[in-house]
Formats: structure tokens, sequence, C-alpha cells
């Protein structure tokens, strides 16, 4: 196997890691109304479960980050698949709330360290301006797990039982596991001037203060909780405010994830593709972003429409939108950090995600309640472009310039 065509097999891996991640979490939101009528879980009940699970993904994905700096890519990837594909098809096992509610606390434990570990090895494996692109594949898994998991899913739990489908989604990760293991490798780096000192390694503190991770963390706590809105309540949208049952989810729940997998890898070409015509990085990432953000306010629709087809249609702005943001948002720290220090910046952006779904979980339970899905679309569509003036204001030319000085590109 050539190195240019190890390539492309890792970055399809890395499209299937995260497809395998995402159809994981899904399941539980697309056979909710099954098991909440099973255990007699009230809407309140899903959201708290919910909120655990997001609750250990933020504790976890700073320790997962730092974990993967120590580890590498190869192995910090393996251990945490393994880990997250167990948590999964316990949840075929569960008994109740109680014991639902430890599977998804394991699975949230388990699921973020793909973010930095895939983030090195993208750094290890794509050149400056196709790490966007690398990125975007990589995060393309996202909504291509999110679009089978809502028919495969379906189809599994009407044929089989809710419980199966979990099992089976939880053991395609080992087949992923096998063949990690057998293609990847950390491929060698430039050999570092000897008479130049070797970089401290720097303090979880001396990483987070830098403008690129908490300007970054500040910009994920605010948008993250659009895409995790979808995630977990548009199956609860559709059923309970357009009349859906699980073979239509099954059915047409897939289509907005499907948008954010071309927005994914057309966000992340489109940043190289600016760099190759002389845009800095800072300005190609940033205007990606800026163009995804453009694409929100579409979703404030999705309550309006008279027809469920047009409201899945004004989803599929906020998913197209969303995917351009993130495939840019999390290649920023490959710029901006040195290898050691990549996986705990990382950690720390998708820390702030979390912690911003499980906040807004909860008041979407709550609002979900008392008032309607109407309030949820209009901040969805809002948030992007009001992050996008935080990052323009924490991540000026001038950071890139400074980074640059630090950071020796392979």
């Amino acid at each position: 196997m050539t190195p240019r065509s190890r390539l492309w097999w890792i970055a399809a891996l890395l499209c299937a890691s995260t497809l395998l991640n995402y159809a994981d979490r899904l399941a539980f939101s697309v056979v909710s109304v099954e098991v909440r009528r099973e255990f007699a879980l009230k809407e309140s009940d899903y959201g708290q479960i919910v909120t655990l699970f997001l609750a250990a993904y933020a504790v976890m994905y700073a320790v997962s980050g730092y974990l993967v700096d120590r580890l590498g890519a190869k192995r910090g990837f393996g251990v945490f698949m393994a880990a997250w594909s167990l948590a999964q098809m316990a949840h075929g096992f569960a008994l109740g709330k109680w014991s639902l509610a430890a599977c998804r606390i394991g699975l949230g434990l388990a699921e973020p360290a793909a973010w930095p570990a895939a983030a090195k090895a993208v750094k290890e494996w794509f050149a400056p301006a196709r790490r966007g692109l690398g990125m975007g594949i990589f995060n393309a898994g996202t909504s291509l797990g999110s679009a089978v998991a809502q028919p495969l899913v379906s189809i599994l739990a009407l044929r089989y039982g809710w419980r199966f489908a979990f099992i089976v989604t939880g053991g395609m990760g080992f087949i992923w596991l096998a063949a990690w293991m057998l293609i990847y490798y950390t491929p060698a780096q430039p050999a570092p001037d000897s008479k130049a000192a070797p970089a401290p390694r720097s303090s979880w503190w001396a990483i987070f203060k830098q403008p690129g991770c908490y300007g970054l963390t500040l910009a994920r706590f605010f948008t993250d909780p659009v895409i995790y809105f979808v995630i977990f309540w548009l199956p609860e949208y559709l059923r309970k405010e357009r009349g859906f049952d699980l073979a239509m989810v099954g059915k047409y729940a897939w289509v907005p994830f499907a948008f954010g997998g071309a927005g994914y890898v057309f966000g992340g070409w489109l940043s190289g593709w600016l760099m190759d015509r002389g845009w800095s990085t800072g300005r190609a990432r940033k205007f990606a972003m800026a163009c995804g953000a453009a694409f929100l306010p579409g979703a404030m629709l999705a309550p309006l429409v008279p027809e469920p087809w047009m409201a899945i249609g004004a989803t599929c702005f906020l998913t197209f939108g969303h995917a351009l943001w993130v495939a840019n948002l999390q290649t920023l720290p490959t710029d901006l950090f040195r290898d050691s220090e990549l996986g705990t910046a990382s950690g720390f952006t998708g820390a702030g995600g979390a912690i911003g779904g499980m906040i807004a979980n909860l008041a979407t339970g709550y609002a979900v309640m008392q008032f309607s899905y109407t309030p949820l679309f209009l901040l969805a569509g809002l948030l992007h472009p009001l992050s996008a003036v935080l990052v323009y204001r924490f991540l000026p030319e001038r950071e890139f310039a400074r980074a640059a000085g630090l950071i020796r590109n392979p």
C-alpha cells in the first residue's frame, strides 16, 4: 500500500468512525418512544437521560484529549472505540431508567475521544491546505451516521425489537477497530533541529488561556447545541408535531443529515481551495465558517411552514450550514497548536460544546413541555451568526501568524 493510497484508506476509516459514533448515539432518539413506553418514562425522563450523556461527554472530552496526546492517534482511537462499542451494546440489556442512564453515561465517557484523535491523525497525514478536507471527511461521518441510523435502527427495531438494534450498532465498532489497527501507523516526522531547545510541555491552563483555545471553546459552547438539538430532538419533533410514526421517521428523517454530510466535505474543500489561491489560513477558515453561518437563519422557518416536507427542508439549511462551520472550526486547532498540545486543545473546545449542549438540552425539555418547538428553532437560526462575530474577534490574523512561528508543519 502506497502512502497516498493509505492516506485515503485512513480518511475512509475516519469517516466510518464518526458514522458509527453518531449511529450509536442517535439510536436512542430513534427508538425513544418505544423505550419510554416500555419503561414508563416521561419526556422529562428522556431529557434527563440525554443530559447525563452530555454531562459525561463534556467531562471526558477534555480528559480524552489529554489521554490521546499521551497514547497517540492509533492506540487512543482504538481504546475508546472499543469502550463506546461495548457501552452501546449494553443498552440492549437495560432494565429501566437508571440502568439505561448508566449505559448512556458509559457511551458519553468514551465517544468524545474520536475528535481529538481524528485531529491528530489529520495533522499527521494531511498537508496544511488539505486538513480542512480531512476534517470535513471525518465529520461527514456524523451526518452519514445520523442518516444511516434512522432507517437502520427503525428496521431492526420493527423486526427484532429495540434492544437488538443497540447490539447490532455497537458490534459494528469492533469491525472498524480491526481495520484501524491493521492500516494506521504514525508517519515519520521531519527531524528536529539538533541545535534548537525542545519545546516545553505546556500545562492545561497554558493551553486553555490561548485565544485559539478559549475562543473556539466559546464558539462551540454556543453552536454545538444546535446540532445536538437536531440529533436528539428531531425524531421527537416529527412524531409529536408532524404526526410521523417510527416507520416514517426512518424513511424521511435522514434527509437533513445527508445535506450535512455534503456540507462537511464542501466546507473542508472550500477553505483549502481558497488557500491554494493565496488566501491566508485564518482568512480562508473564517470565511468558510461565515458562509456556513449564513445558512442557519433558514432553520427558523421549520415550525412555521404548513407541510412536514417543508419543515424537513428548512432543517436542511441548519445541517448544511452547521457542517460548513464545523469542518473549519474543528480544523483550526491543527493550525494553532503544536502536536503535543493538539489533543488537549481539541478536547477543551469539544468540552465547551458538550457543556453548551447539556444546558441547552435541559432547556429544550422544559420548552417542549411548557411551550413549543418554535423558540428552539428561532435560537438555532441565530446562534451561528452571533458566534461568527466571536471567532473574528478572538482569532485575528496576528494569532495565526503567532502560531505559525511556533509550529513546524510536516
